[in-house]
């Protein structure tokens, strides 16, 4: 059951952070990425125009073969792109999301990168919306226009505190597509360590224009000889001992880190979908950039 955002007053410093990160997200959206956005995801949906008889040069796939055979002769369906974009991201609060050894948490990426493409949306006056989620959905803020309503999206990314702590990304996907009845351009930000997610990945991707963005940390892949130490998951709270000296211990870590994101690339690529992967190190801006174009360049 998703729970409505609060109403509570939030503190000044949460406030500082919300004006932080739209200072932060002003500069790439004005100059790089509300216009690629438009670009790239504009003419995804489209709506029903007219019927009319065929002429030659129409595509042949457009021919309406019901009316074709009541009328003796071909009619082709026209369709026209939707003048409006609905953009929802769906944004993993699990407990995984609170680790980070850079600059920010993964959820503090997740909410800044939210945040560029919400307002990425509302610079081109599209809707967008968001569901927020961990072993269950946490909440849904049904998609809207608007600067204001995009700062609330992220006050919520901030400062909303989850019920749950594990992940269930089929269970986020399954409630999109029940609440989400017509297509959207949808972006999946997590790190992606739930399970069991393949078939709603691929429903949702026939669906909806559907891009997974994974965010991970390098730490969690490569561990530093430090010895024994004691590691606690922070989605089950299950401790393991692991001897960071052993080299093979260390490596078969990275390998698990490494076949993960693999099945993951596999898996989305499979269903249609895209891949963004963005790393703690890395500009996420840049990487934006660069996925906007090489979709622009796929079209």
């Amino acid at each position: 059951m998703n729970r409505e955002p609060s109403t509570v007053n939030l503190p000044s410093d949460l406030l500082k952070r919300v004006r932080q990160i739209q200072i932060r997200a002003r500069k790439p959206v004005a100059e790089l990425l509300a216009g690629e956005f438009r670009s790239v995801f504009r003419g995804t949906g489209v709506e029903f125009d007219e019927l009319r008889e065929y002429v030659p040069g129409d595509d042949i796939r457009a021919i309406d073969w019901n009316v074709t055979a009541r009328m003796g002769r071909p009619f082709v369906k026209k369709y026209m792109e939707e003048r409006e974009l609905t953009i929802m991201l769906l944004v993993d609060l699990s407990g995984s999301m609170s680790f980070g050894t850079g600059h920010s948490l993964k959820r503090e990426r997740a909410a800044e990168l939210a945040a560029l493409l919400a307002f990425s949306a509302a610079q081109n006056r599209d809707k967008v919306g968001l569901i927020s989620f961990t072993d269950k959905v946490e909440q849904f803020i049904p998609p809207k226009k608007g600067t204001r309503h995009v700062l609330r999206l992220i006050r919520e990314l901030l400062y909303f505190t989850p019920l749950g702590s594990g992940t269930d990304i089929a269970g986020a996907l399954h409630y999109l597509n029940l609440v989400q009845h017509r297509k959207a351009v949808v972006f999946v930000i997590s790190d992606f360590l739930g399970e069991g997610f393949r078939h709603d990945l691929r429903l949702s991707a026939r669906r909806h224009d559907l891009i997974t963005v994974l965010l991970r940390d390098e730490k969690e892949a490569v561990l530093p000889s430090l010895g024994v130490a004691v590691f606690t998951d922070p989605e089950t709270g299950t401790q393991v001992v692991i001897d960071t000296a052993v080299r093979a211990t260390r490596e078969q870590l990275a390998a698990r880190a490494t076949e993960s994101a693999s099945w993951l690339a596999r898996e989305t690529a499979a269903s249609g979908a895209d891949l963004l992967e963005i790393g703690s190190s890395e500009d996420y801006v840049t990487k934006l950039h660069r996925f906007f174009r090489r979709r622009e360049r796929a079209r």
